[in-house]
Parts: structure tokens; C-alpha cells; sequence
């Protein structure tokens, strides 16, 4: 049996917080699968014919409210905004990309 650690698995840094974010990962293409179910008004399709959530003219998915940075289909969001990992290394990295080294943390707000 192979007793390594995976090499797949993720590392979740809890400092980061949705709360202490702009939403930038709402800015990520998001592809949608057959078992997504979400308003036909934010379906769109990318250049190569794949559906996907709509994404307004300042570039966040059109599901995000404005005002708030709170997804309004947050009950039906499609399973890749589900599996997408708060704190997670994917999310780390689209922070970094937006804030540069100013990254906000839960911490930084208190």
C-alpha cells in the first residue's frame, strides 16, 4: 500500500475568507454541465460552442449581485462553483493575480 501523501490533495489556508474578497474567482469562466441548472437568461456560449455562465460587460459572472458580491443562484450554482474551494490553491492564486502582495485576509479586517 502507498503510504504517501497525495500529491492531488488540496491545502485550505483558513485565513481566507469569501468575506474579505471581491469575488474574483466570479470572474473565472465557468463551464456548465448537463446536471447545472440555473436561470436560461445567464446561459451563454463560449467560442467554441460550450455553455456557460453569462458574464456581465465589467467581466464577473452576471449571477453576482453588485451591490452585495453575493451570488444570486448561490442555491442553484452550477457544480463547479460548488467544488471550487474557499482558501483553496486554486483561490490563493486568482487573489494574488488581483490583489498583488495587498491580498486581504479574514485577519486584516479585524
Amino acid at each position: 500500500m502507498n503510504n504517501l501523501p497525495d500529491p492531488h490533495a488540496e491545502s485550505i489556508d483558513p485565513a481566507v475568507q469569501c468575506t474579505s474578497c471581491e469575488a474574483v474567482c466570479c470572474r473565472l469562466t465557468v463551464v456548465l454541465m448537463p446536471d447545472d441548472h440555473v436561470p436560461a437568461w445567464l446561459v451563454d456560449r463560449d467560442a467554441h460552442g460550450m455553455e456557460v455562465l453569462a458574464k456581465g460587460e465589467d467581466g464577473w459572472c452576471a449571477a453576482v449581485d453588485p451591490n452585495t458580491w453575493r451570488c444570486t443562484i448561490y442555491e442553484d450554482r452550477p457544480a463547479i462553483c460548488r467544488k471550487y474551494a474557499m482558501g483553496s490553491p486554486s483561490c490563493r492564486d486568482e487573489r494574488h493575480k488581483w490583489f498583488g502582495a495587498a491580498i486581504p485576509t479574514a485577519v486584516n479586517l479585524i
